[in-house]
């Protein structure tokens, strides 16, 4: 009796040695006597006791988060910038054999990406075109952990930290700039409006009824706002023949 018991012990360690479980988003990368045999996964994997080792490595998309770092940008701008990486592992074998952390390997060169074209950039490119700057990291350290089986999908500039003295300094430049457009509004309504009654002055002239179809539709409109108040205009046509009376009366030694 006894030497079954022990032969069933011995079996089911066997099997809790031998046996392994990966989920669907796991490969197992697989180590006999220290050389790589080849990545297995998902589902049930057996092992050779001993004699074999399984490392793990999980293939979804990781978010990792790049700590700020100090730049001082093309036009020597002190700020502050952070960002986020997205990648996925692609190649389970190279991301273990290649570098001995990956994880750790892509922060660092995120870091010191990110230092290297930050400071190529000038701030108002840095503050407008963060698309170009996205591309242009993600095309860096992509190209430089494809060794290592890595993908890096996506880069994203988080958050750029100004200096307080520049962030006054660029409400003044906003503000000095919608004044300056305000100005500028302003003036070409008024050159417009002078073009309206220049050419409005013309017509008058030469329809002289017109200024009394005016005259009546301004009434009118006054009429319209329950005014107490009429104002009559009185055309100088009316004054012509009494200025020209006085001008035939008037002594030639004047």
């Amino acid at each position: 009796m006894i030497p079954y018991i022990g032969a069933v012990v011995l079996v089911v360690l066997f099997l809790s040695a031998a046996l392994r479980i990966l989920n669907e988003y796991e490969r197992a990368v697989i180590f006999r006597l220290g050389r790589v045999i080849r990545a297995k996964g998902p589902g049930l994997i057996i092992l050779i006791p001993v004699v074999d080792k399984m490392v793990r490595v999980s293939m979804r998309l990781v978010a990792m988060d790049v700590d700020p770092q100090d730049v001082i940008t093309l036009d020597n701008v002190s700020v502050k910038v952070n960002a986020v990486i997205y990648f996925r592992v692609i190649d389970p074998i190279k991301a273990i054999v290649e570098v001995e952390n990956y994880t750790y390997a892509i922060s660092q060169l995120a870091q010191t990406t990110l230092r290297s074209v930050c400071g190529q950039a000038e701030l108002d490119e840095l503050l407008s075109a963060r698309e170009k700057i996205n591309a242009q990291l993600q095309e860096i350290l992509d190209t430089h952990t494809d060794p290592w089986g890595i993908k890096v999908a996506t880069v994203e500039l988080k958050h750029i930290d100004l200096p307080n003295e520049m962030q006054r300094a660029m409400a003044k430049q906003a503000e000095a700039e919608r004044e300056r457009r305000a100005k500028v509004i302003n003036a070409e309504g008024e050159y417009q409006a002078a073009d309206r009654l220049a050419a409005a002055a013309k017509i008058i002239d030469a329809h002289p009824t017109a200024i009394q179809l005016r005259y009546l539709q301004t009434m009118r409109e006054m009429s319209a706002e329950n005014n107490t108040t009429t104002v009559f205009p009185l055309p100088l046509d009316l004054f012509k023949p009494f200025i020209r009376l006085a001008q035939k009366d008037r002594p030639e030694n004047e």
